[in-house]
């Protein structure tokens, strides 16, 4: 599927979502008075939306790529910090929370890995640098492509075909041989 708007990947809503829930987490007594920890974790959690969407806009394949990463690395921070909340005391009522947010962290951080791994196997250079030319180029190779596909297919199709007509007539002279 090709996505148009950074708004509709299915990445940048689960961080959006990412960062509700943890703005929601941080509204919680436990973190009164931790002002540095919420102020780090939220700044965090935000950075995963933005980089990609910025990423995304940028209109260049390698600067994606560059933006997914460094998203992906804001879902580490985000992960690293959870470890830490759910090994101290003041956040032992909060350990089930903190372990679905880290799960959420950790999902957006595969669906980056692999979209950044789709990109960089990818001739695709971005938005930015298509024009009339390099369009008709893609176009031209899509219809070479699509042709060779038929013509595999034709090869295929009548390679079984004359294997089937072989063993048909080694069958005809079995059983011709078995008659007389």
């Amino acid at each position: 599927m090709k996505y148009e708007r950074f708004e509709d990947l299915p990445v940048w809503k689960d961080a959006v979502e990412l960062a509700v829930q943890i703005f929601a987490l941080m509204e919680e007594e436990a973190f009164k008075g931790k002002g540095s920890l919420r102020d780090q974790i939220e700044r965090a959690a935000v950075s995963i939306s933005n980089n990609i969407a910025e990423g995304f806009e940028r209109g260049t394949t390698q600067e994606l790529i560059t933006f997914i990463y460094i998203a992906r690395g804001s879902a580490g921070e985000v992960r690293s910090m959870f470890h830490l909340f759910s090994r101290l005391p003041k956040f032992s009522n909060l350990k089930s929370q903190i372990s679905n947010l880290r799960s959420l962290a950790e999902s957006i951080s595969r669906q980056l890995r692999g979209w950044a791994d789709s990109l960089q196997n990818s001739d695709i250079k971005g938005q930015r640098y298509l024009n009339e030319q390099t369009r008709l180029e893609d176009q031209r190779k899509k219809e070479r492509e699509e042709s060779l596909a038929e013509w595999r297919q034709m090869r295929e199709d009548l390679t079984a075909r004359l294997e089937a007509e072989q063993r048909q007539r080694e069958t005809e002279r079995k059983q011709s041989g078995e008659q007389t």
